[in-house]
């Protein structure tokens, strides 16, 4: 499970450090981070999956993407008694990401290039740093992997440091580059932990989307994320999931009623059949929230669960009614799962909340800036340095 989540100079967040739990909230107004958060999260796997670099070229770049502030604030910027305004950069252009589970953390430093202003790609980001390290926050004592511009070291199991990597070039990071079973097997093992964190952003459910129409079907234990293969993931959770949970959600939200998947010679296509009905209904004739709702039940009923789920505006088109039996739904994937719920609705965030063990973040702006609410303590954390 994930400890902490560390984010700084990204958008609106200039500087979060959040301590997390096993079911995490994050509400707030329009404009408050709620999407820079989950896009930060987004961003720090695909750190992973070695695409951070051209993540943030799809944002706009660099530039487009860093806090836009102050560095720092005066106390009379704070009391409005002066007017916000800039000040002499006293520290490189950075954006960092970072998190700490229980057994190990990673953070990386991104930057500009320092050179190479002649190149077509002089304004990527470059990575400057990374570190791995065990426990809680990084010091000098427990850091198992950096790097430092293009050069990257391990600790071997006497405790020496040792070169892996001279010449790692600013684009690519180490999760990929330097995860090795032999030299470096914890990088591996947390680079597959990365990449095995999901996320579900606004399904399509118009018309033509896929989760709509007869697909080939194979076992499918793990939605994906644009919901594509729904009605192959509802058959696998039937064949060798969790069925009864499967039917109790469905019930809960549309009581009396079931869903069956059709199998036409390969073609899956997802049916419900209604009280008062003579026919089941196809996928092409479910609302838009209905369908939404099958999406989620897949999603969060995997066979598979993975180490952390990450949920943006699950409650988008869902009647009302639907919002409670989501929240019975998302509570019980974090018995299996660390869960991260952003939303816009009260009623689903008051509902999760209550859950045992829930942790609530309520954002807000001040002075531009992205700030919690509530009062959590803040745990330790550190940064590489370059």
């Amino acid at each position: 499970m994930i400890l902490t989540l560390a984010v700084s100079g990204y958008r609106s967040l200039r500087e979060l450090v959040l301590p997390l739990g096993r079911l995490n909230v994050v509400s707030g107004a329009n404009g408050s981070g709620k999407s820079s958060l989950y896009r930060a999260i987004r961003l720090l796997a695909e750190t992973a999956q070695g695409g951070v670099v051209g993540a943030l070229a799809r944002e706009g770049g660099l530039d487009s993407t860093l806090w836009a502030g102050p560095e720092q604030f005066s106390a009379a910027m704070k009391r409005g008694e002066q007017p916000v305004q800039g000040t002499v950069r006293k520290n490189p252009v950075s954006l960092k990401l970072g998190f700490a589970d229980e057994d190990y953390g990673y953070a990386i430093d991104l930057g500009l290039l320092a050179d190479d202003m002649g190149s077509a790609f002089a304004r990527d980001p470059a990575i400057k740093a990374e570190a791995v390290w065990v426990g809680e926050s990084l010091g000098r004592s427990n850091a198992f992997a950096e790097r430092t511009r293009g050069h990257v070291s391990v600790r071997d199991e006497v405790g020496a440091r040792r070169s892996v990597l001279t010449d790692l070039a600013s684009y690519d990071s180490m999760m990929t580059h330097a995860a090795d079973p032999r030299a470096a097997p914890e990088l591996l093992y947390l680079r597959e932990r990365m990449r095995a964190w999901r996320f579900y952003d606004h399904f399509r459910t118009d018309p033509e989307a896929a989760s709509r129409l007869p697909q080939i079907g194979t076992r499918t234990p793990v939605l994906a994320s644009d919901g594509s293969d729904l009605a192959a993931a509802l058959r696998t959770i039937m064949e060798i999931g969790a069925r009864d949970e499967l039917e109790t959600a469905i019930d809960d939200a549309f009581p009396g009623s079931r869903i069956e998947v059709s199998i036409d010679k390969g073609p899956f296509e997802v049916l419900m059949r209604q009280p008062g009905l003579l026919r089941p209904l196809r996928a092409a004739e479910f609302s838009d929230g209905t369908l939404r709702y099958l999406l989620l039940v897949a999603a969060l009923l995997s066979p598979r669960p993975s180490s952390l789920l990450v949920l943006n505006e699950p409650e988008t088109s869902l009647h009302p009614d639907l919002i409670r039996p989501l929240g019975r739904l998302i509570g019980q994937a974090a018995e299996r799962s660390q869960v991260i719920v952003i939303t816009h609705s009260a009623v689903l965030a008051d509902a999760l909340a209550e859950k045992e063990g829930a942790v609530a973040f309520t954002l807000a702006k001040e002075l531009g800036e992205t700030v919690v609410l509530e009062e959590h303590p803040r745990p330790p954390w550190a940064w590489p340095s370059r």
